[in-house]
């Protein structure tokens, strides 16, 4: 379906503000809002899919309008706790029009974070009372026109409304292409981070291409990968299983491998980081600005002074990359430092087009992960 004939739809719901977190099966819609309306008045790039359910709720408090949220399915957690006790109709009965990206679909190919998300979507949608229709590459005209019908209904209701996303069911004619001016790219940064590590060093990298360059980092130098644990799903929470490997090993440095998009989700984890204060803690935020891996849409990362918050959270040490001198200068410091660490790189949004992902499965990698550390004691 082309995103034009979406869009139609949803202006036929008197909905005139979008917010959410972009999924790679929504980059059509993403990408359209972006060129429709930037980041402004009709349209808000939120931290976590919870907090766009906050956003549409003070948008209809205040305007008496619906709004639509999107995320991929994997957000619907994050989502449930303002879904059950702020916006449904046992509460404060707000209706919200959910557009979704439908990862993992039983019967479809899919990374293993993905898998039983996907076999649990639409069950998540009836226990949460959540009406949903299927968007699917061969819906045609007239079975939309019906969806939106019933959407209507239901807004009209008070009641919340989904739009299921299969893969490539929307498209669009124009893709946006998102960079920045910065000299060196993700992988590069980690290349550089991997070259200075020491054997018995830890790392625990966040979900999306930063894992999967790490692993194939790891492939070009023919080594291991049993001292890095991918978090796979799990987006922003990366941090809070690098903190308590950390203080279970006080004798082992351990590296949480971060992205903007990951901190903000979760930002309240670097107080308690902070707060703990793992002197063999270091966490490198990797910052393109960008939600780099579902398609490039902005965050506001680069508007963000992450080392006068990581220091106000507690981190004794800030330091900040912009190109691999910087970057190589300051792994030397740290080396004599007592941390937790903080290290902001500023990359560009270029990734290889044809990164691949690991070739070893999720229980692999973590039995061999939790070996490596049972050898370093």
């Amino acid at each position: 379906m082309k995103i034009q004939t979406f869009m139609e739809g949803i202006h036929q719901l008197g909905i005139s503000f979008y917010t959410g977190v972009p999924d790679s099966y929504l980059k059509a819609l993403c990408d359209f809002l972006m060129s429709e309306y930037g980041v402004g008045n009709h349209h808000i790039v939120a931290a976590n899919e919870g907090a766009s359910v906050a956003l549409a709720a003070g948008h209809f408090l205040s305007t008496g309008n619906p709004a639509l949220v999107y995320m991929q399915n994997s957000g619907i957690g994050n989502a449930v706790n303002p879904i059950c006790s702020l916006v449904h109709k046992k509460v404060y009965d707000i209706p919200v029009l959910f557009v979704i990206g439908w990862r993992g679909e039983p019967g479809t190919k899919d990374e293993p974070q993905h898998i039983f998300q996907g076999e649990i979507t639409q069950s998540l949608l009836n226990i949460l009372e959540i009406q949903h229709s299927l968007i699917s590459p061969d819906t045609s005209p007239d079975e939309f026109h019906k969806d939106i019908d019933k959407a209507q209904k239901a807004l009209n209701q008070g009641s919340c409304y989904a739009f299921l996303i299969r893969k490539d069911s929307l498209e669009n004619d124009f893709k946006n292409v998102y960079q920045n001016s910065l000299s060196i790219s993700r992988e590069q940064a980690l290349m550089e981070v991997i070259s200075q590590s020491l054997p018995d060093d830890i790392f625990v990298s966040t979900t999306g291409k930063l894992s999967r360059e790490l692993f194939e980092i790891r492939e070009s130098l023919q080594e291991g990968h049993s001292k890095d644990f991918l978090t796979v799903g799990s987006m922003g929470h990366s941090s809070m299983i690098a903190l308590e490997i950390a203080r279970n090993k006080p004798c082992k440095t351990v590296f949480c491998l971060d992205g903007d998009g990951a901190v903000l989700m979760h930002m309240g984890s670097l107080a308690i980081i902070g707060s703990h204060g793992p002197e063999n803690y270091i966490h490198i935020l990797i910052n393109n600005g960008a939600h780099e891996t579902v398609g490039g849409i902005p965050t506001v990362s680069q508007q963000m002074d992450y080392l006068g918050l990581a220091s106000a959270c507690g981190y004794p040490i800030v330091r900040k990359a912009e190109d691999q001198r910087q970057l190589s200068e300051i792994l030397k410091e740290i080396r004599i430092l007592k941390g937790p660490v903080f290290i902001e790189i500023d990359t560009n949004l270029i990734s290889r087009p044809d990164l691949g992902r690991p070739t070893t499965s999720t229980i692999e990698n973590k039995q061999a992960f939790m070996d490596t550390l049972k050898e370093k004691q």
